[in-house]
């Protein structure tokens, strides 16, 4: 009787142990997705660290472009120094020649996204001002010309970069910027500032840095 009992309980023991290890098996052999388990831990926090960096990494390219301009102090001053680096990309669209169509389009692809990004922080924010302090006359006309602008970047668009032309349609689309940007600087910046509190301006300065970084 008590050789049978013993073998019992060895037997008990043994399974038991194999029962043990079928559940570690079981609970081993879940699947990675599954909610609250190691694997899925995993996975989660992988695509949340990715999420992370792809976040930075937008917010430090926004923050490196448009601290170019951004830095440059009060509003006037900033969009003076974004007229400065669009007509520095138009010099270096005159300096190619027609076989390098690459480096034209690249060019045109960035000097297009300088000037969308200028004219939204005019449009959305200084051109309202102006016609807040009764500068409606000058707004509209520095507005209009932003159509124009639209209006170059199509047509260099649709004719190729390795048109006959494309030199001469670049240099009238610069001077029409450098005619527009003269106007701002020398005209009607300084004198509606003028007339500005240091609260406005610093307010006008905020919202411009504001749009300007979400542009980018």
């Amino acid at each position: 009787m008590a050789t049978r009992t013993q073998n019992r309980s060895s037997n008990q023991r043994s399974n038991g142990a194999k029962s043990g290890g079928n559940s570690g098996q079981a609970s081993r052999g879940d699947s990675a997705f599954s909610w609250g388990k190691n694997g899925g831990g995993a996975l989660l926090g992988a695509a949340l660290a990715g999420a992370a960096i792809g976040l930075a990494a937008n917010f430090g390219r926004k923050f490196l472009t448009h601290s170019l301009s951004g830095a440059s102090g009060d509003w006037d001053e900033v969009l003076a120094t974004e007229h400065d680096m669009a007509l520095a990309i138009f010099d270096k669209m005159l300096a190619t020649d027609e076989t390098q169509t690459f480096k034209r389009s690249m060019l045109l692809m960035k000097l297009t996204h300088a000037l969308d990004k200028h004219a939204h922080e005019e449009e959305m924010v200084v051109y309202p001002a102006l016609r807040e302090a009764n500068e409606a006359h000058d707004a509209d006309a520095l507005e209009g010309e932003h159509g124009y602008v639209k209006t170059f970047i199509y047509e260099l668009n649709q004719m190729g970069t390795d048109a006959p032309n494309w030199l001469d349609k670049v240099r009238e689309f610069r001077a029409l910027v450098q005619k527009h940007a003269h106007m701002e600087e020398e005209e009607v910046f300084p004198r509606f500032k003028e007339r500005m509190s240091e609260e406005q301006n610093a307010r006008i300065t905020s919202l411009v840095n504001r749009d300007g970084f979400w542009q980018a």
